[in-house]
């Protein structure tokens, strides 16, 4: 009898913490808006029905090539509801120090970037942008915690805008598991 008290205790127990626990609130990407490397807004509910890719980059970092995989994969999906959206960050090596105009010119002029590239970001510490808070906290996406361990971390983000995953740095933009991401219907 005692061993079915304690059973009913465990059972009241279990159901009480779940009862109270805070379920993660899984958000969209839809509710950021972000400034353009030109300063004009670039509000993501207009990527709605999009698989989104976001990627925080650099100028002068050794995975900074991966540009031009970046702008390939953009040429190849972007007429089937794919973008890639490039976010600079100088949180690492202090390797994007240039400013928006400098980073838009080295896009263009050394990879042909034409993916939309937001200006230049906070993507870990105290000033996080709300976009990147959002990436990386579960409570936030719902889906996972993260952080950003380097330049050219990836995000992947699908069509109703959630958060599928993330990319590490040394896995460039033509990895098999973002390729399959964005062709999976």
């Amino acid at each position: 009898m005692k061993a079915l008290y304690i059973v009913a205790a465990l059972v009241l127990l279990f159901l009480l913490f779940y009862r109270f626990k805070k379920p993660a609130v899984k958000t969209t990407i839809y509710q950021f808006k972000a400034k353009t490397l030109e300063g004009s807004e670039f509000d993501f509910s207009t990527l709605r029905g999009k698989k989104i890719l976001i990627v925080n980059t650099a100028s002068k970092c050794g995975f900074t090539p991966q540009y031009k995989e970046l702008e390939e994969l953009y040429q190849k999906y972007k007429d089937k509801d794919f973008v890639v959206i490039g976010f600079p960050c100088n949180q690492f090596g202090e390797q994007e120090p240039g400013s928006n105009e400098e980073i838009k010119d080295f896009c263009s002029r050394n990879y042909g970037v034409t993916f939309p590239m937001m200006e230049k970001t906070n993507v870990k510490g105290d000033s996080i942008s709300p976009i990147y808070k959002w990436l990386t906290s579960k409570s936030e996406n719902g889906v996972e915690n993260s952080s950003v361990k380097w330049n050219f971390q990836k995000y992947m983000i699908d069509e109703n805008g959630f958060l599928v995953g993330n990319v590490s740095s040394l896995k460039g933009p033509m990895t098999s598991k973002i390729i399959t991401w964005i062709e999976k219907k």
